[in-house]
């Protein structure tokens, strides 16, 4: 076994970025990216060139991966999504731009004269997958809390009736979690009698946890739904980046095509697959099952209404939308966005209160905010 050895100077700059990691990590509440996880009993399988390549389903001629972790991790996210139960399949991702790359890539492949609706309030990520798959588009408005304007998506569709509808539907928003109601999309397109229509939905955080919502929102392939992508390190948790797609298997039928060389079908966006990725997704559902992350669902749904009411304790009008785990208000001060790396945009900043947010993190924001306030009580822009 090959055994590496950093001169000085490089083991002082390793040592060096990981203080810096550690003290960044402490202090951040703008980005949806749990923290709170162990996956020290996994540390030997990094001694391993784990690589799920091809079909998470059809076996390889490569045997070092966790095919079989993969196969519950999308099992699992299928039930919860309320997938067809003889009509889904998926794989674990890199994240979640190349599950919103997969679902329109489905979506083009059952319809090339489609045109792709979305929501000025969606992923960046999406304007570049459109790029890449060469799909026309039309940019819906939002609503003032970030929700897909429901009136002017029905008007957009009608003027162009007579193409197949391909709608990008967003389960959490970047900047205000909002959820676009896909059973009210899916009305629509009955309404106006679109026959030929796919509907994929962005879930990267808020797909995670909206299933533990009661009243549970339409999200899901019961409400219209045709594919879903998640992302893995956000609301659940991983050291690398990572998500699921689940999609129906009739549809992922139109593009795969069997490869001889790695002896399995090619179905997914990438060949060669991260084989870490699902094995941490697989341990943490194994650990926590449905209780435990409805148990997060919980706390982060808490901490974010002890927020809400916290700045307003100080005069700031602070909001979220219903269910959602994402607080909106004014930007602070430029030294408080720094520290805490508050996502900002149009003068306004989030915090995002994930499964290790605590309510002590929240005073001490809100205290350095408070401390910026004029003699008026005015948060200093």
């Amino acid at each position: 076994m090959t055994t590496y050895h950093l001169p000085a100077t490089e083991a002082a700059q390793l040592d060096s970025l990981l203080e810096q990691v550690q003290t960044c990590t402490n202090n951040f509440l703008g980005y949806p990216v749990s923290k709170d996880f162990d996956y020290s009993p996994l540390l030997p399988f990094l001694s391993y060139p784990l690589n799920n390549l091809g079909d998470p389903f059809v076996t390889s001629t490569y045997a070092v991966g966790s095919r079989e972790m993969e196969k519950y991790v999308v099992e699992f996210f299928a039930k919860l999504f309320r997938a067809p139960s003889d009509d889904w399949w998926g794989y674990v991702t890199n994240g979640g731009s190349e599950g919103n790359l997969y679902g329109l890539y489905l979506a083009r492949e059952l319809y090339p004269k489609g045109m792709v609706y979305y929501s000025e309030a969606t992923h960046y990520s999406v304007q570049k997958n459109l790029h890449l798959l060469d799909m026309p588009s039309i940019v819906i408005r939002t609503r003032e809390n970030g929700e897909i304007d429901y009136e002017d998506l029905q008007n957009t569709i009608r003027m162009n009736r007579h193409m197949p509808v391909i709608i990008l539907a967003n389960i959490g928003t970047t900047m205000t979690e909002a959820r676009d109601d896909v059973g009210r999309i899916k009305g629509i397109l009955k309404e106006l009698a679109i026959r030929h229509h796919y509907i994929h939905c962005d879930g990267a955080l808020s797909g995670s946890y909206s299933a533990f919502i009661e009243p549970r929102p339409a999200f899901d392939f019961a409400d219209g739904a045709d594919s879903m992508a998640i992302s893995g390190h956000k609301f659940i948790g991983s050291p690398i980046p990572c998500g699921v797609v689940v999609a129906k298997r009739s549809n992922r039928d139109r593009i795969a095509r069997s490869v001889a060389y790695i002896g399995s079908m090619d179905t997914t966006i990438t060949g060669s697959r991260n084989g870490h990725s699902p094995l941490f997704l697989w341990y943490a559902l194994k650990s926590l099952g449905l209780a435990g992350l409805k148990e997060r669902a919980r706390h982060s749904l808490s901490v974010a209404a002890y927020a809400v009411e916290r700045f307003h304790e100080i005069g700031i009008q602070a909001w979220r939308n219903p269910h959602s785990i994402t607080v909106v208000f004014p930007d602070p001060a430029g030294n408080i966005r720094r520290k805490w790396q508050l996502a900002s945009e149009n003068g306004w900043s989030h915090i995002i209160c994930m499964p290790n947010v605590t309510t002590a993190q929240i005073d001490m924001l809100v205290a350095e905010i408070a401390a910026t306030f004029t003699s008026t009580a005015v948060p200093v822009l």
